[in-house]
C-alpha cells in the first residue's frame, strides 16, 4: 500500500502492506439520541481531496463528502450503540462497541484500525489509537465525516417524532435551548438518562 501520510507513522510498529480502517464516533456529549461510529478503508488508488476532521468542515462541505467517500473509499461501515446501550454499558463502553460494530461491519477484513482518541477498543485486529487522529489520518477523517452525517440525520429523524425539543437544531448536545425544553417537555424515550442533566430532572420529578 502507498504511504498516504509520508512522515507521520514513521516511529508506529505496522508495515504499509496493512489494510487499514480509520475509525471514529460521533455524540458522545448529547444528552439524547445513539452514539455512531464509522469505519473506513480508504483506497490509495481513488484519493479523495478535503478530507479533515469533521467538527472544522461546514456542514454542507461535509454532506458533499460523504457521496465521494462511499464511492470511492474500499470500504466503509456505519454503526451505532442506543440510548438504552449507552445508559447500561456507560457512553465510554457504549462508543467502544459502536466502534467495534462497524469495524466488524466493513465488507473488507481489515488488519489493523486506526482509533481517534487515546482508547482502542477490544476486536480481533490490531488497533492503535492517534490522538487527533480525525485531522491527522484521511481515514479516520473520512470516518469522523460519516458518523458525524450520519448521527445528524438520525437526530432530523428523531426531531420529526418529538419537535418539541429542537433535535434539528442541537442534535441532542446540552444547548440552554435544549435545556430549557427538556425542563418544559421532560424526558423523552430518546433521553440518556444516566446522564446528569437528564437523571436529576427524573429525580426531581419521582
Amino acid at each position: 500500500m502507498k504511504n498516504l501520510y509520508p512522515g507521520l507513522f514513521d516511529d508506529l510498529p505496522f508495515s504499509l502492506d496493512e489494510i487499514i480502517c480509520g475509525v471514529d464516533e460521533a455524540g458522545r456529549g448529547p444528552l439524547a439520541g445513539p452514539v455512531f461510529a464509522a469505519a473506513v478503508i480508504l483506497d490509495p488508488a481513488r484519493p479523495i481531496d478535503g478530507l479533515r476532521d469533521s467538527k472544522k468542515l461546514s456542514e454542507a462541505r461535509r454532506d458533499a463528502l460523504v457521496p465521494l467517500i462511499k464511492q470511492n473509499a474500499l470500504a466503509w461501515a456505519i454503526a451505532e450503540c442506543s440510548e438504552a446501550e449507552i445508559d447500561e454499558l456507560n457512553i465510554l463502553q457504549a462508543t467502544m462497541l459502536a466502534m467495534r460494530r462497524a469495524v466488524e461491519a466493513l465488507a473488507t477484513v481489515p488488519t489493523l484500525a486506526l482509533i481517534d482518541g487515546n482508547r482502542c477498543p477490544v476486536m480481533s485486529i490490531r488497533a492503535i489509537a492517534i490522538v487527533e487522529g480525525d485531522d491527522k489520518v484521511d481515514s479516520i477523517s473520512a470516518a469522523s465525516i460519516l458518523a458525524k452525517t450520519a448521527r445528524d440525520a438520525a437526530l432530523q429523524v428523531l426531531h420529526a417524532s418529538y419537535p418539541q425539543y429542537g433535535f434539528d437544531q442541537h442534535k441532542g448536545y446540552p444547548t440552554a435551548l435544549h435545556l430549557a425544553r427538556l425542563r418544559e417537555h421532560g424526558v423523552s424515550p430518546v433521553h440518556r438518562r444516566s446522564y446528569a442533566p437528564v437523571r436529576k430532572l427524573l429525580e426531581a420529578n419521582s
